[in-house]
């Protein structure tokens, strides 16, 4: 080893920066080529993997920017029915609050028309006991006869139904 490393020029070793010759040399070129095909493959397979992967996620990216469009969409068209669902809801709210007003103010109609009738029905018309002259009960002009209690329903709906005391009973 020695010998070689003093610089002699004779020695058989090839040295890094001489070339190979013969057999070695082709033997290397042969093998080395193939590892620089391989290499040179799997970098092509390498890069046309890359190359799908990146399709595959531009593909992804696509697809979930259509869904987002879609979502939005959608979205939109449930606010939409919400906002309508809303203003329905108001409006019924609305005219229950008025039906609750005049079920209130109808409650209390009928019960000043059963409170009238009341009076009427426990007034005695046999005679003219309770009567004065005119025939006149509390300002209904009665003529003394009673009442049946079909002439009494007949009367309560004829005042709930707004015709004139008068009217109700021939006055």
């Amino acid at each position: 080893m020695m010998a070689a490393s003093s610089g002699n020029s004779s020695s058989s070793a090839a040295t890094p920066s001489q070339p190979y010759s013969g057999s070695e040399g082709d033997a290397r070129n042969s093998s080395g080529g193939l590892v620089d095909q391989r290499k040179r493959r799997r970098m092509e397979s390498n890069r046309e993997s890359a190359r799908r992967s990146r399709m595959r996620k531009q593909k992804h990216l696509d697809d979930l920017t259509t869904q987002i469009l879609h979502l939005n969409k959608e979205n939109g068209q449930i606010l939409s029915r919400i906002d309508s669902a809303t203003r329905n809801l108001l409006a019924v709210e609305a005219d229950n609050s008025v039906l609750k007003a005049q079920l209130v103010e109808l409650g209390q109609r009928l019960q000043s028309l059963d409170e009238i009738l009341d009076f009427i029905c426990s007034i005695s018309f046999n005679g003219r006991s309770g009567v004065d002259e005119s025939n006149d009960v509390g300002g209904f002009g009665f003529d003394g006869l009673a009442m049946s209690h079909a002439d009494v329903g007949y009367a309560q709906q004829q005042l709930i139904m707004g015709t004139g005391a008068g009217d109700v009973f021939g006055c």
